[in-house]
């Protein structure tokens, strides 16, 4: 389940009051009809820093319910040891076969510490673990080093590292490096979206998508056409450079928000505030931008 592509829904707000349970089980219905690997609820653009326990309770919940058979992978960081532990076994209450978790902090964690918390987590955990490097949002940054000590660890399932960057040869040679060293059975899968191809094309083996939480068949499309480049892939890859230019400029989460509320899939406004989707003249990119895309693309 740690391979192919892992959608990353948004978790829809009503007016930053409470969760659009409605809009939020049609996203999950969308992960299920494209038969994605799993659907990871919870991540950074599920907004789970941002929401209290109960809250992340509810939508590990909602995803499971509707997910049918396929697998759930929730969030589970938060600032304090004692935090990641509640909200794991939350999570695996609910029915989510895989947690997810980010080294979150306010002051800046050292190494010794990501490790202390990974290694406690772990050690009272039951479903596999994928560890979450994401460095703009943490401001952790994972060696090497550190990625590979925590893939000894029991449970841990997976590595999701950032966008890879350079030549498909230089990235090629990191992820051989890498996967080198990891346990058999450890799966890397490259996050941004905006880079995803080269990921793939490197050797990852999975895709961390947040526009595949909210349009799946269109990002698979994308995922098959890196692994085996064709005509066609080269026309579908030069549409998307709009949609991640925004990316890169905004955030991914404010783009796909202002692409949900465009598409009718989610109320506008839908993020938790101070967080708003793209507004005036970059929403209006967006709009362009689905506007372009042929026929069924975005369904």
């Amino acid at each position: 389940m740690f391979d192919g592509l892992i959608s990353f829904p948004l978790t829809p707000l009503l007016n930053d009051s409470a969760i659009d349970v409605l809009a939020f089980e049609r996203l999950i219905q969308r992960q299920v009809q494209a038969k994605v690997s799993m659907i990871a609820v919870l991540g950074s653009t599920g907004s789970y820093a941002y929401l209290n326990r109960e809250e992340r309770a509810q939508v590990v919940k909602h995803a499971v319910a509707q997910a049918a058979s396929v697998p759930v992978m929730g969030g589970i960081g938060a600032v304090r040891s004692r935090d990641v532990l509640r909200l794991s076994e939350d999570a695996q209450h609910a029915g989510a076969k895989a947690v997810l978790l980010a080294p979150v902090s306010y002051q800046k964690l050292q190494p010794d510490e990501v490790y202390g918390l990974f290694e406690r987590v772990t050690r009272e955990l039951s479903v596999p673990l994928c560890v979450y490097d994401n460095p703009g949002t943490t401001q952790f940054h994972f060696s090497d080093e550190l990625l590979v000590a925590l893939s000894a660890l029991p449970h841990v399932a997976s590595i999701k590292i950032p966008a890879l960057t350079g030549t498909v040869e230089e990235a090629s040679a990191r992820v051989a490096a890498l996967k080198a060293r990891l346990p058999v059975g450890c799966s890397l899968g490259v996050s941004g979206d905006h880079a995803a191809t080269l990921g793939l094309q490197a050797g990852c083996d999975g895709w961390y998508s947040v526009l595949g939480g909210l349009l799946p068949q269109l990002c698979k499309r994308l995922l098959v056409e890196s692994q085996q480049p064709s005509d066609q892939a080269t026309v579908l890859f030069a549409a998307m450079e709009p949609l991640w230019a925004l990316f890169k400029q905004h955030g991914s989460v404010r783009v796909v928000a202002a692409v949900a509320e465009l598409l009718g899939l989610a109320q506008s406004p839908c993020l938790p505030l101070p967080l708003h989707s793209l507004q005036g003249e970059e929403r209006a990119k967006v709009a362009a931008w689905l506007a372009s895309l042929p026929e069924g693309w975005a369904s």
